[in-house]
């Protein structure tokens, strides 16, 4: 049983449009790094975890990445709510923007919607574990690599 606290973790308050910037976030929504996939993988392996407080613990941590995938979705939908198909600065966004609007769709940035082919739930619970490392390792390394984008510019 999940109780939903009908607010965001952290609040998001953007005021700019900035499709280019959304084109980015939004594998963090949906790509095969992002949070529904990480929030899907721990709900779903909690099944075969053979040891309650293991199993509570991928419970807590699937519900925690679900609050992540509420605040990308809202960042993602703050970034593009103003849009028009006419916006000059539509850019890597406007093949999105065509199929989805201002939607926020599960997809990652190349256009591929989000698939369960991106994680791995096998039963084996050192197999399973070892993927959620291996996931939270990449995710971290990605996240550290991509520094580089100025984030700060439409907040």
């Amino acid at each position: 049983m999940f109780v939903y606290e009908k607010k965001l973790q952290y609040p998001v308050k953007i005021k700019n449009t900035n499709p280019q910037l959304a084109s980015f976030i939004i594998s963090q929504y949906g790509g095969p790094d992002g949070e529904l996939g990480a929030a899907l993988r721990y709900l779903s392996q909690r099944y075969a975890m053979p040891y309650p407080e293991l199993k509570g613990l991928l419970t807590d941590i699937g519900v925690e990445e679900l609050g992540h995938l509420e605040m990308i979705g809202a960042i993602v939908h703050q970034l593009t709510r103003n849009l028009s198909p006419d916006d000059t600065r539509m850019g890597n966004f406007a093949p999105y923007f065509t199929d989805h609007g201002a939607s926020v769709y599960a997809a990652a940035a190349a256009g591929s919607p989000w698939t369960a082919a991106y994680i791995g739930v096998k039963g084996d619970i050192i197999c399973d574990l070892t993927e959620d490392l291996a996931a939270d390792g990449t995710i971290a390394q990605a996240q550290q690599d991509r520094k580089a984008l100025k984030t700060l510019d439409c907040w």
